[in-house]
């Protein structure tokens, strides 16, 4: 199955889905005709929200078909209503039988937090510097930015439960808990570490060692 946002999705990209028999959901940008489809929807999520003082979801569909289109094609739009006002989105799918909010919250919806990771993986570990001038030397680094970022997920998940870093990114992690200045001794049977006392996150990482060392460490 393939899902994106409204850039990816064109008739090209439709017509390409079903003669490869390929599933997709991708975000619809609205033509006028489709306002009138969904006012019914969205007066009563209005109605709701003014009645509940909370934000309200409804979600809607309809059969539409664009001049490009070679077919009528499943329409899904979420009618919601919050603080702020209306906020309607589209999108457009050639799944048949699933309910129209789980194909909505769960399989459209669930592609942020995978554009999330790629982007700790990215911006957050610099995996985009590919400098050298080989494929191999470019895929090797790229290959140690994979490593580290399984180690950082495996890092957050275990072992930053319970503080405050517990969902922090990893740019936050790699400056505030490991990018720390530090004196290190080697002696015959073990390493010592020096923080400063004035570390003002001792407290926390002093519950992380912890965390990492097993229970039961002193």
């Amino acid at each position: 199955m393939i899902r994106g946002d409204s850039h990816y999705g064109a008739p090209e990209v439709y017509d390409f889905c079903e003669e490869e028999d390929l599933k997709y959901i991708f975000g619809l940008t609205p033509r006028n005709p489709m306002w009138k489809e969904t006012e019914e929807l969205r007066d009563e999520a209005r109605e709701l929200y003014t009645l509940h003082k909370e934000r309200i979801k409804l979600f809607g569909e309809f059969e539409y078909q664009a001049k490009s289109w070679s077919e009528p094609l499943r329409v899904i739009y979420k009618a919601e209503h919050n603080h702020r006002g209306p906020n309607t989105r589209f999108i457009v799918t050639n799944l048949e039988y699933s309910r129209r909010r789980f194909i909505y919250q769960c399989a459209y919806s669930g592609r942020g937090n995978m554009e999330l990771y790629i982007k700790e993986h990215k911006n957050h570990l610099f995996s985009d510097r590919t400098s050298c001038s080989s494929f191999e030397a470019n895929q090797f680094r790229l290959f140690l930015h994979s490593v580290t970022y399984v180690l950082m997920h495996t890092y957050r998940e275990l072992y930053l439960r319970g503080t405050e870093f517990a969902k922090a990114q990893f740019d936050t992690i790699r400056l505030k808990l490991i990018k720390i200045g530090a004196r290190v001794r080697q002696m015959s049977t073990r390493i010592k570490i020096h923080l400063p006392s004035s570390f003002p996150l001792k407290e926390e990482f002093e519950k992380i060692w912890l965390s990492c060392c097993g229970a039961g460490y002193t």
